[in-house]
């Protein structure tokens, strides 16, 4: 079992590992804002057809450009947003949540938790439900800040490596996630 506390002043929380589920926990005056067994959030993550990869990359080298080919190749409704670049795979790239032309199911994060902050503020408002924290991306008051919105949160998982074979039968190497 993993226990971890501590985070923005005043404020505590934990997480806590038991085998394949992982639970958040946010203390809040008394009260607990408490997730589903993270593997319950991933499954249904996965089965989700529409995402948004906030940090999609016109650069192939970048986790955001894989992560968004590699979506859109197993069939995927799949949409950039990075206010700093134009396209991805030749599909424009998005500069905000609110900008995209319907809402996905699933905001996957690949940009640092200080830009995560303000997308997981941005999904609440949308009432995207699952907000995917690449690993890098991550961070606990990140994680505790984006559960307390009521955001069921993914961290310290990465897509490509929890899913090898994506539905619609593309197979994802090692090297290519």
């Amino acid at each position: 079992m993993m226990k971890r506390s501590g985070g923005m002043p005043g404020r505590s929380y934990c997480f806590e590992e038991k085998s394949d589920a992982v639970c958040n926990r946010r203390a809040m005056g008394g009260l607990m804002a408490e997730q589903r067994p993270m593997r319950g959030i991933i499954d249904e993550a996965i089965n989700h057809k529409i995402w948004a990869i906030v940090g999609a990359s016109e650069n192939t080298e970048k986790f955001g450009n894989r992560i968004y080919r590699n979506l859109k190749q197993a069939g995927y409704t799949v949409y950039g947003v990075n206010p700093n670049a134009e396209s991805v795979d030749g599909d424009p790239i998005y500069p905000t949540l609110k900008d995209l032309p319907e809402k996905p199911d699933v905001v996957d994060v690949v940009v640092p938790s200080w830009v995560g902050r303000r997308v997981a503020t941005e999904a609440a408002e949308l009432g995207i439900p699952i907000f995917w924290l690449q690993p890098g991306a991550e961070s606990e008051e990140l994680i505790a800040y984006a559960t307390e919105l009521g955001l069921q949160v993914i961290h310290h998982h990465c897509a490509m490596v929890e899913k090898k074979v994506w539905p619609g039968g593309v197979h994802v190497s090692a090297h290519e996630a």
